[in-house]
């Protein structure tokens, strides 16, 4: 076994976060990355993992090599894809991380077409409303929705979503249609907090070429898009959301579009990964899938 394969076994064990689920997913006996590891320790000369009876955490030794590991690999297997011939189908394994709601109307149907077309490539496609540490996490790709918070990450920008403001029938004859931004504090919102003790959102709006923004009253708090909708067809408060993931509530009239006139500006939509020097041929390849399937609900943007 050489380096390359080591520092392999030992990224999957990073992610795992053990050395029976990493031999599981590799398709190895236990005792070869048990071997692998020890290997890799003494010809380092330090610790690489804490190990425990209920769970195995990196050391701060094995900290600072899983990023430089996950380099090395990435590197290798682009030399490998680099002198392969030409039209030789892909292979391997793609960890991606979308948004829940995209994730279940808009790629998992299509994706059948994305294996068809590359049957080399596996997909491990998770479904999540929190911000996942790509390196920690050993995620490929991310799919991210609204302004990035400055970090290393390498961002490709898709286009927008436009954002438009409802309620249901239910809730606007309880309580009025909105008329003016004027008109909100008499009003209840759905608050959305995509993490545990997040600040949750300010309903916003674009007033004279300018951002507004205010807390509203609300009574109800989710971390869920699937759920912020839910409670806003329940006629708990008003949400601000993409036009496109409430299209059928709004033609079956289960929802109604409200104060059309002032909508909080378009959310950018970008494929984030760890660093450029990481980008595989496959990354590269379900990036531009991914682009193309989600074109029809997507504005465009200067830089996409």
């Amino acid at each position: 076994m050489d380096r390359i394969d080591q520092l392999r076994i030992f990224i999957r064990v990073a992610h795992s976060g053990g050395f029976t689920n990493a031999a599981g997913q590799l398709g190895v006996p236990r005792p070869t990355v048990s071997l692998a590891i020890q290997r890799l320790e003494a010809s380092l000369g330090v610790r690489l993992f804490d190990r425990t009876t209920r769970r195995v955490s990196l050391t701060r030794d094995g900290d600072a090599l899983l990023e430089r590991a996950a380099a090395l690999v990435a590197d290798s297997e682009e030399l490998e894809q680099l002198f392969r011939p030409r039209g030789r189908a892909l292979t391997g394994s793609l960890r991606v991380d979308l948004p829940s709601r995209l994730a279940r109307r808009q790629v998992a149907p299509a994706l059948p077409a994305f294996l068809a077309l590359h049957p080399g490539i596996d997909v491990d496609l998770g479904s999540s409303d929190r911000a996942v540490d790509l390196l920690h996490e050993g995620i490929d790709c991310a799919l991210r929705v609204g302004e990035l918070q400055a970090s290393s990450l390498v961002a490709r920008p898709l286009g927008v979503f436009r954002l438009i403001n409802c309620a249901s029938p239910a809730y606007l004859a309880r309580h009025g249609v909105p008329q003016q931004p004027g008109d909100l504090l008499q009003h209840q919102a759905v608050c959305y907090a995509s993490q545990p003790g997040a600040r949750a959102a300010r309903w916003e709006w674009q007033e004279d070429g300018q951002d507004r923004s205010l807390v509203m009253p609300t009574r109800v708090s989710v971390n869920n898009v699937e759920t912020y909708i839910a409670c806003c067809l329940a006629g708990l408060g008003l949400i601000q959301i993409p036009a496109f993931d409430v299209r059928e509530h709004l033609e079956s009239g289960e929802l109604v579009e409200v104060l059309p006139d002032w909508l909080a500006a378009p959310m950018p939509v970008q494929l984030v990964y760890p660093h450029q020097r990481y980008l595989s041929h496959r990354v590269r390849v379900f990036g531009d899938w991914l682009a193309e399937i989600l074109a029809p609900c997507l504005g465009a943007t200067k830089e996409a």
